[in-house]
């Protein structure tokens, strides 16, 4: 049997009212030091978009400081790493170009987007994550030792298929990608083949033992 455990940060769920993060650096550092006392069995990390970084740097922290790492690394629509982003940072943008950008990017439900209340208890999460991904600064290490599996979205304008496939250089074990039909947010429109292939690959890694991911 396979656990799933999900990580909620601040500013989300029964966690609304806590401090937002905006730097990467705090917030894998915070996670880091709650999830290494769960770390008594074979587990992988799953990540989509921040989430995926997260993963990434978690596991890099784990090994400068000789902690079990995962058994395998699952990353899910974001870019290599060591790859600068070649797209304009929107966190500062005025509110009213923020939520234009948003509607572009077609992750937020235009029912959320049209809620003027629900739109302001939202907006400064959404404006923090972008914060942290767009300020995130990569610093070279070694490539991981365990293998990384890479999903993009074939119709993902920022995440393109080349970027994806660079996740390549940072593992010195196998590497996978897979481009599933859609757009950034590929995870909801290709689903059920994502699971399958997540689910195969917990097989082969963890033979059915527990695993915790991130969203």
């Amino acid at each position: 049997m396979v656990e799933v455990c999900l990580i909620e940060l601040p500013g989300r769920g029964i966690r609304l009212k806590e401090p937002l993060f905006t730097q990467l650096p705090p917030l894998v550092e915070a996670i880091a030091q709650n999830l290494e006392k769960h770390l008594d069995k074979p587990y992988a990390f799953f990540g989509h978009s921040m989430g995926g970084l997260l993963s990434f740097e978690i596991t890099r922290l784990f090994r400068r400081h000789n902690i079990q790492g995962p058994t395998h690394l699952f990353v899910s629509g974001r870019s290599a790493p060591q790859l600068p982003s070649d797209e304009p940072p929107m966190h500062a943008l005025p509110e009213p170009e923020f939520i234009s950008e948003l509607r572009r990017l077609n992750g937020t439900p235009r029912e959320v987007l049209e809620h003027e209340e629900l739109m302001q208890l939202m907006l400064p999460i959404l404006r923090a994550d972008f914060t942290i991904c767009e300020t995130y600064r990569y610093k070279p290490e070694a490539p991981i030792d365990c293998p990384i599996t890479a999903f993009g979205g074939a119709e993902d304008e920022s995440v393109t298929v080349e970027r994806v496939e660079a996740w390549r250089e940072q593992t010195s074990a196998s590497f996978n990608v897979h481009i599933l039909p859609g757009d950034h947010f590929f995870l909801h429109t290709s689903q059920l083949f994502l699971l399958q292939t997540l689910s195969q690959g917990l097989n082969r890694v963890l033979g059915g033992v527990s695993v915790r991911g991130y969203k």
